[in-house]
């Protein structure tokens, strides 16, 4: 609760501080994994699909003026990779995650001339709370034991951790006045593994998506 009060508390006061209001919908694709954990492990695709809200934080006149903005977006993205622990690349083990993610963003165009510029760079912290785990190990963990291996080295049989935090950027450009582009990263910065203390594990992904508008209050 303490967390979603901090969250609600930084909307609000975006809110309560805008010029304006930009609202719209926003997608990406991505290449993810998670890393420090499964033994050899390739990351897969997944994707995001959210909303946003764009709350200037500099005077924004009818010509879209503003080059400064607070940018918080609510959205469910998928995160996970295949793990090959004895390298015999014939049975995988599968983790699919899904997530509710909270990034609150400040957005930032880059001037042109001194005016507002079609180039932005956003960046900020990222809340994750997962709503679905798969995982499929399938005999990994008798199989490792059959053998003379610890399974635990291989990050096999570890419980996921609900929620954790990280850091979210976007690079991107303006297409025309409701369509813009990105690439974006996003690397968490706790650990997904609680009870693995081998390494650090963690989300992270690099991928492409757009952001839509769909309006705009003064």
């Amino acid at each position: 609760m303490k967390k979603l009060a901090i969250i609600y508390s930084l909307v609000l006061f975006g809110f309560a501080n805008a010029q304006s209001i930009k609202y719209g919908v926003t997608g990406s694709v991505h290449k993810g994994s998670i890393a420090g954990i499964h033994g050899v492990s390739k990351g897969d695709f997944g994707g995001s699909l959210g909303v946003f809200a764009d709350f200037s934080l500099v005077t924004n006149d009818i010509y879209d003026s503003a080059w400064l903005y607070f940018t918080p977006q609510l959205e469910v993205f998928t995160i996970g990779e295949k793990g090959d622990w004895n390298e015999d690349k014939v049975d995988y083990q599968k983790y699919s995650n899904v997530y509710v993610g909270v990034p609150l963003y400040i957005k930032y165009f880059l001037k042109n001339h001194g005016y507002k510029g079609d180039i932005y760079i956003m960046a900020g912290p990222k809340f994750e709370f997962l709503v679905s785990e798969n995982t499929k190990e399938d005999d990994a963990v008798k199989e490792a034991v059959f053998t003379g291996y610890d399974p635990y080295k291989f990050g096999l049989g570890q419980k996921i951790k609900k929620f954790s935090y990280g850091v979210s950027v976007k690079v991107g450009a303006r297409v025309n006045d409701k369509l813009e582009a990105f690439i974006r990263f996003d690397r968490g910065l706790s650990k997904i593994y609680p009870d693995y203390t081998k390494t650090a594990t963690y989300n992270r992904f690099l991928g492409i998506g757009v952001n839509y508008y769909l309006g705009e209050t003064y």
